[in-house]
């Protein structure tokens, strides 16, 4: 396998922007990846934007992202109050919102939800992300779910045992209002991450990306 570095000589600065529907979805789909990039790179900025969240979930999300983001020096935190679940019935409000963010933002690397994702949200998310930072690199991350929406990811991070459990410590700690649901547990979030670790080679854990459109230079 080929390695993709992001930036051209260590300690270069990287800007990076985290995209999510709701509150923990970031989290569960490439905290692990956020947690190795902030170890990689000490220059590193992170934009962390969620578009959904009562104020107990933006709560929750203040608490993991303080964890997730402990050792990156420039962050940005943002959880919106747009309607959960009616994202799309909301598009030109969002529209307008993303505009917003091409305006203020320049990041070398953008994070999203996958194109397929079952949930009608994530797709919008995803759909804007490609509107709007088209000429961006963007990674594309998966959210296990009741919808069989599992796809095939061709980028993958890989993380060791302890970056892993962190994640999964991290996003359980965190979000005590999703503990009776019945996909949050600390196997679901394991397993997701080992399967993804056979498909990369990796000792054990990975997180798997789609990247759709990658320049060689």
């Amino acid at each position: 396998m080929l390695e993709l570095r992001l930036a051209a000589a260590p300690g270069a600065p990287v800007c990076a922007l985290f995209l999510g529907a709701h509150c923990d979805d970031i989290e569960i789909g490439c905290g692990g990846t956020v947690l190795e990039l902030a170890r990689r790179h000490p220059a590193l900025t992170v934009h962390w934007v969620v578009l959904s969240g009562s104020a107990e979930r933006a709560r929750e999300t203040e608490r993991s992202a303080a964890r997730f983001l402990a050792d990156v020096r420039t962050t940005e935190l943002v959880v919106e109050g747009f309607r959960d679940g009616y994202l799309p019935y909301e598009g030109a409000r969002v529209k307008d919102y993303f505009e917003g963010l091409k305006a203020r933002l320049d990041p070398d690397l953008v994070f999203t939800h996958q194109r397929d994702d079952g949930h009608q949200d994530h797709r919008l998310v995803c759909e804007l992300t490609w509107n709007t930072f088209r000429d961006h690199l963007i990674l594309e991350y998966e959210i296990p779910k009741y919808d069989p929406d599992t796809g095939s990811p061709n980028l993958f991070t890989h993380l060791d045992d302890s970056t892993a459990e962190a994640k999964v410590r991290h996003v359980m700690d965190s979000y005590v209002s999703q503990a009776a649901r019945p996909w949050f547990t600390r196997d679901t979030l394991l397993a997701t991450m080992r399967l993804r670790g056979i498909q990369a080679g990796a000792p054990r854990y990975a997180e798997g990306f789609y990247a759709r459109k990658l320049i060689v230079a």
